[in-house]
Formats: structure tokens, C-alpha cells, sequence
């Protein structure tokens, strides 16, 4: 991607910092003994419990240097429904250095995206796939939970960690369906960081199961660590 790109998608997602910091105020903590250099070594950067499209919100969590990874060499797979909306599709897509719209299905849309990702992309998605409502489940009144698609991510990456925050969600600020945002409100979430090859040898890569290992595992973590959830 080109430098000018990159320091324009740096700027927005700098600005989103800033504008998050100044109107909501941030509480988190890591799972677990702090990393020694934390953010260094994301390779993947995950998000459960996902509630809402106001979720960039969350970078006020984030280090400028990782946000300038993200502008540099960032790539998120978004939902069609979501990427064709006028202001937030354009918004997503611009964020990253390679955004890709996606069906949810295992489609020539998803082989397009896992072919991109590249030992150095910094892949970031939410694997629920969906969001959650205030009901807490899905649109289609399902329990949320983690589909098999990071397993194919987890597929093509051998280096570096993977980033998971754990959010307590963001109905308080706005749910699915609702308008702007509420104001000067807390939010809050835990970050914690594995080793991406530690964690695929635990759970099985190249067996059958691994897939629905990453899935059973993620679902625990979530359940676990996001207790407003």
C-alpha cells in the first residue's frame, strides 16, 4: 500500500482515538502477567463479544504504533450488508489497508480474503461473525457464538500473537438499530495476547478437530473474561 494511503488511514484511526478518549472514559486491564512488549507482535486481532457498528470506538484501547500497523498493513474481512452502507461501509473499508466484503458463507467471497492474508497483514475481525442484541443473541434470536472462519485465519499464520479483546460490549452506548450514540460513558474490556503458534499446537492444528477447538476455546475465553457479557 502506498505511504500517503497509510499516514491518511493512520490520521483517521488517530482521530477516532482522540475523539473516543475525549468523550468516554476507558477501563481495562490484561488477562493474565502483562505481555513484556505488548502490541509488538500482533499478527491477528480479534474482537468478542461484538454489539455494535460503533465498535471503533474501541481504539481509544490502542497504541498509536499498533494503529499505525493496522494503517500499513491491516486486513478485515466486513459483511456485505455492511460494507454497502453509504457512510459506515466507506468508513471500514478506509480504516484498514485492505478491507474485504464478505457473505458470512464459506463462498468464493471468504477463499478471496484468506488469500490474502500474508505472513506480515494484520488480519482484524470479530469471529462471532454477528452482533449480538440486547436480547443476547443474534438478529435471528440465536446464541452468539464463535464461527470456524478465525480456524482458516489460524491456518496461514505461524509468527507473532494474536491480540484478543475481550469487550464488555456497547449496548449502553448503542445497540444494533438505535442512532448516535450516548455520551460520556464508561467502556470497558480486557486485552490478552497468545503466542499464535503456542496456541495452535494446544489445540490440535492439522487434526480434524482443530477447528472446532479455536471455536469451543474462543466461546470459553469469551464467556469467561467478559463477565458483563
Amino acid at each position: 500500500m502506498s505511504a500517503p494511503g497509510s499516514v491518511a488511514r493512520f490520521l483517521l484511526l488517530a482521530g477516532i482515538k482522540a475523539v473516543s478518549r475525549a468523550f468516554y472514559a476507558f477501563d481495562w486491564e490484561w488477562v493474565g502477567r502483562r505481555p513484556p512488549h505488548p502490541f509488538r507482535d500482533v499478527r491477528i486481532g480479534i474482537l468478542l463479544n461484538h454489539t455494535s457498528l460503533f465498535e471503533p470506538i474501541l481504539l481509544g484501547f490502542l497504541p498509536f504504533g499498533f494503529l499505525w500497523e493496522v494503517a500499513k498493513r491491516g486486513l478485515m474481512p466486513g459483511a456485505d450488508i455492511t460494507m454497502s452502507r453509504p457512510i459506515a461501509g466507506k468508513l471500514f473499508s478506509f480504516m484498514v489497508a485492505d478491507a474485504v466484503s464478505i457473505t458470512r458463507a464459506r463462498d468464493a467471497s471468504w477463499r478471496n480474503f484468506t488469500s490474502r492474508i500474508t505472513e506480515d497483514a494484520v488480519v482484524v475481525m470479530s469471529p462471532e461473525g454477528r452482533m449480538k442484541r440486547r436480547t443476547g443473541l443474534d438478529k435471528f434470536g440465536k446464541p452468539m457464538s464463535v464461527r470456524g472462519g478465525i480456524g482458516d485465519v489460524l491456518d496461514r499464520k505461524t509468527e507473532g500473537t494474536m491480540l484478543i479483546i475481550y469487550s464488555e460490549g456497547l449496548h449502553h452506548l448503542q445497540a444494533p438499530g438505535e442512532g448516535f450514540p450516548n455520551l460520556f460513558q464508561r467502556v470497558r474490556a480486557r486485552l490478552e495476547e497468545v503466542p499464535i503458534e503456542r496456541y495452535k499446537k494446544a489445540l490440535g492444528h492439522g487434526t480434524h478437530d482443530f477447528r472446532a477447538n479455536v471455536m469451543a476455546d474462543l466461546d470459553r475465553r469469551r464467556d469467561l473474561h467478559c463477565p458483563w457479557a
